[in-house]
């Protein structure tokens, strides 16, 4: 299997290629060149995270060094759990992805780039993991590469606009972490990153990959625990099922939509905004426009510039047939509300992207008929100071969030400028 670039003018990478350079030279992003047949016969047998990852994940993986040690990959990976969990509507299960070390679906893409990325990465100068993040993904990546030998990382978030828990667990690492509080946006952030990375000198003397979505090794485990709960409720149902993914750069809701286009029996992915609805209008016009974003109560999305709609459309462009795709956003008013709903609506305390999904399933036509399921993407308690006002009481914190709170706070402000970035990352010890 060969990955390639959605820009056209890089050369063809095997998937640990693919994953040391994060993203392309030219800019892109690595796709599979074709899309595998994949048997999901043993996955229909034992729909577990373990069986589906080997059953999914392997063919993307021939051919290359990792293919022989996947099995240990996928097992780091999916050690903590994903519970398919009902709700009181019998037509809607919620998927808790929130069980990972920093509670936040990102832990199972993380812990998989972090375990591949130990695995096939040549010996010698240390690997500076560069991310990005608007919530959750730096603190996934940090705990995920936190004290491997052989690696740094480094961190920008958008000083401010993150929740108070979540800038916590951003800053509670140290040792081969540097956590940087940038002056901006995630889309500042972001924009930092990807001029890193296509910066060829620096390149040249600083070794470094992506833990973004916009690397392979980040898109490519998400979709197991879709594909896992698919066939799990379809089993039960008796027909295939549809996914409401809260999203913001198009990792997570992109990789259900790839589940079910190489066969796993997904129908539709309904793609649940913000306020930031640069989806929505792509969904509806066919045309993309980037934008700034704009803060909201789901800080995680306040994205304007998805990422992963690159790759998404490059698939539709080849006339890839995947599940239907429907889009909406949700302003806070209505986040608030359906914080309020839902623990008598549905039995659930949910965080406010959660929340972002189960006011899409509330107002997606094709969410009548069942069976649907929504992905709880974050705990409520990193969202204390948004949830417990609206529902009038304590969120409880789960164990590995409190303890990441305890830990003492390392953090490091910086300009929104590619050479303040740059500084960082050419430096040995990230900081002076």
């Amino acid at each position: 299997m060969h990955y390639i670039s959605t820009r056209g003018d890089s050369p063809a990478v095997t998937l640990s290629e693919g994953l040391a350079a994060g993203l392309a030279p030219d800019g892109g992003l690595y796709v599979p060149r074709t899309l595998p047949a994949i048997d999901w016969s043993a996955a229909e047998a034992d729909p577990s995270l373990a069986t589906v990852g080997r059953v999914l994940l392997g063919p993307f993986a021939a051919g290359d060094p990792l293919a022989e040690v996947l099995g240990e990959v996928v097992d780091d990976a999916y050690a903590p759990p994903a519970p398919v969990a009902a709700t009181n509507d019998p037509r809607l299960h919620v998927l808790e992805l929130f069980h990972g070390p920093t509670a936040a679906f990102k832990d199972f893409g993380a812990r998989f780039l972090a375990a591949s990325l130990q695995r096939v990465l040549p010996e010698g100068a240390p690997t500076t993991i560069l991310v990005a993040t608007s919530g959750d993904t730096g603190s996934a990546v940090a705990a995920a590469f936190h004290r491997r030998p052989g690696f740094r990382v480094v961190v920008l978030y958008p000083e401010g606009r993150v929740s108070p828990r979540q800038a916590h667990q951003l800053e509670a690492f140290g040792d081969n972490v540097v956590t940087l509080a940038v002056s901006g946006s995630f889309d500042d952030c972001q924009a930092m990153v990807k001029t890193a990375f296509r910066d060829g000198a620096l390149r040249a003397e600083v070794r470094m990959t992506s833990a973004n979505s916009i690397s392979l090794g980040r898109l490519l485990p998400q979709m197991v625990y879709h594909a896992a709960t698919a066939l799990q409720v379809a089993a039960r149902s008796g027909g295939p099922v549809g996914l409401v993914v809260p999203t913001g750069n198009l990792g997570n809701a992109l990789a259900a939509w790839l589940a079910g286009a190489l066969g796993a029996p997904i129908h539709s992915v309904v793609l649940a905004t913000n306020r930031n609805d640069v989806l929505v209008d792509w969904s509806r016009t066919g045309r993309f426009e980037a934008r700034t974003a704009i803060p909201t109560l789901a800080n995680a999305m306040d994205v304007g510039l998805p990422s992963n709609l690159e790759r998404l459309r490059w698939f539709l462009d080849r006339g890839v047939q995947g599940p239907a795709i429907h889009a909406v956003s949700v302003d806070d008013e209505r986040i608030r509300g359906m914080l309020a709903r839902a623990p008598e609506r549905y039995g659930h305390v949910v965080c406010p992207h959660t929340a972002c999904a189960l006011e899409a399933y509330e107002t997606v036509e094709a969410c009548r008929e069942g069976p649907w399921v929504a992905a709880a993407t974050a705990h409520p308690a990193k969202f204390d100071e948004v949830v417990e006002p609206v529902i009038g009481e304590e969120v409880p914190l789960p164990a590995p969030l409190a303890a990441l709170l305890a830990r003492p706070r390392h953090a490091h402000p910086l300009q929104p400028t590619d050479a303040a970035l740059r500084t960082v990352l050419t430096r040995p010890l990230g900081l002076a």
